[in-house]
């Protein structure tokens, strides 16, 4: 029986998938946006864009990751509409109230824009947590990565989100995203 790893880890990125969306979210509003990319061509295309990203930010760790992206089998994008506040008025944001947080001008920085809500920034880490966990238990590799959601932002992977992360995934005798050159 030939098995192939590629297959498997596609699995189990739609696995990761089920608890990045099964996580608990803030006033049970899930704003979290998933999407799953696996073919050699959407890979290909998500590092070439993490390179030339990372040249216009001045930031070198984004060829390198981009270098991961390539060996991966596939990568979960989790992402969210840090944008929109969760109506607490909790003040994580900076702002006293959730309608001055709406008004407030918003500045881009070196991959995102905000002020962000701090509930979905939360809520965004939980379901990366989440995920993660689902591929430690399936002895997944996998590392989260800034420059991966920044350049899947960039190409419009996740359309309704305006922060991501991505987690490339593998399967080989060694983890890939250890060990790596600066």
């Amino acid at each position: 029986m030939s098995l192939d790893l590629r297959e498997v880890v596609i699995e189990a990125g739609k696995l990761m998938a089920v608890s990045a969306r099964t996580a608990p979210k803030t006033k049970g509003v899930d704003d979290v946006e998933l999407k799953l990319v696996h073919s050699r061509e959407e890979l290909e295309e998500l590092a070439g864009e993490m390179e030339k990203l990372g040249e216009e930010l001045g930031m070198r760790f984004f060829a390198r990751d981009a270098a991961s992206v390539r060996k991966s089998h596939a990568v979960l994008l989790i992402g969210v509409k840090a944008s929109k506040p969760k109506d607490l008025d909790c003040g994580a944001c900076g702002f006293e109230s959730c309608e001055e947080f709406r008004r407030a001008a918003r500045r881009s920085g070196k991959g995102f824009a905000g002020p962000s809500c701090g509930a979905q920034l939360i809520d965004l880490g939980i379901a990366i947590g989440s995920a993660v966990k689902t591929a430690s238990l399936l002895n997944i590799d996998n590392r989260v990565m800034f420059s991966v959601g920044t350049a899947a932002l960039r190409m419009g992977l996740l359309k309704n989100s305006d922060i991501a992360f991505g987690i490339p995934l593998s399967a080989y005798g060694k983890n890939i995203y250890f060990d790596r050159k600066k």
